[in-house]
């Protein structure tokens, strides 16, 4: 953001926005429709408040610096197979349609299938969306999550609140790293999903396997998620050829 400098008898101060000196807004005279020689002040935010409420969203979202620049602009649709052309397109409508369905159960959304495909670019081309319409958004990477949260148990109850609160929770790479997840992260993660299936809270999920995959784990989670992402659910199959990163 610009910033401006004062001069002053005195010092010479910095400020952050040159179009309100960081005061957040100004009081504006407004004329009164059914007296129109009779005034009020009204005050008037400025666009810094917009940008800096952005900021502390991407700031606390724990999304990285380079995954900020995931959107849906640089995602690689051109020559791709028809389903990755879909997951790009049901990517978009979820976003579009966010704000109509959030409070709905059907609320959600789920990339399945290949690695290497795009759903984690995708998944986070959504969220940046969401975060710069004033959205919160928490992403959790399953291994990493997990691996933190296990290294801080003292605060066990603290980071599982956060992330069943959360106003939008992106869970990637889910069930990734074993044939079958560790009964701690089975427990934490049935805990997150239902508060959040019971609640109407919206999630993303990025995982390798499918709906039918993750029921084999824990069936009850999986029908949760089935649920909540019905309408925006895109399983890509294939072989190594969906790989992007191999091309």
């Amino acid at each position: 953001m610009l910033s401006s400098t004062s001069n002053t008898d005195e010092e010479s101060v910095t400020y952050r926005c040159n179009k309100c000196n960081d005061l957040g807004g100004r009081i504006q005279r407004v004329a009164q429709s059914d007296k129109p020689f009779d005034y009020i002040d009204k005050w008037e935010d400025c666009s810094c408040v917009r940008d800096r409420m952005i900021e502390r969203l991407m700031g606390s979202s724990k999304i990285t610096e380079e995954f900020q620049q995931k959107t849906f602009h640089n995602f690689e649709e051109e020559g791709r197979p028809e389903i990755i052309k879909l997951a790009y397109q049901k990517a978009g409508s979820y976003a579009k349609s966010f704000f109509d369905i959030r409070s709905t159960r059907k609320n959600s959304l789920a990339l399945l299938g290949r690695p290497g495909s795009g759903k984690t670019h995708l998944s986070m081309a959504v969220c940046n969306y969401l975060l710069k319409k004033g959205v919160g958004v928490h992403y959790f990477p399953w291994v990493e999550g997990f691996n933190e949260i296990k290294d801080n148990l003292d605060t066990l109850d603290t980071r599982i609140r956060q992330l069943q609160q959360a106003e939008v929770l992106f869970i990637d790479d889910m069930y990734k790293g074993r044939q079958k997840p560790t009964d701690f992260q089975a427990e934490q993660s049935f805990a997150i999903i239902n508060y959040r299936y019971l609640n109407n809270l919206p999630i993303l999920v990025s995982s390798e396997r499918t709906v039918s995959g993750i029921c084999e784990i824990d069936e009850a989670l999986g029908s949760r998620i089935n649920e909540m992402c019905r309408d925006y659910k895109v399983v890509i199959q294939g072989g190594i050829e969906m790989n992007y990163r191999l091309q």
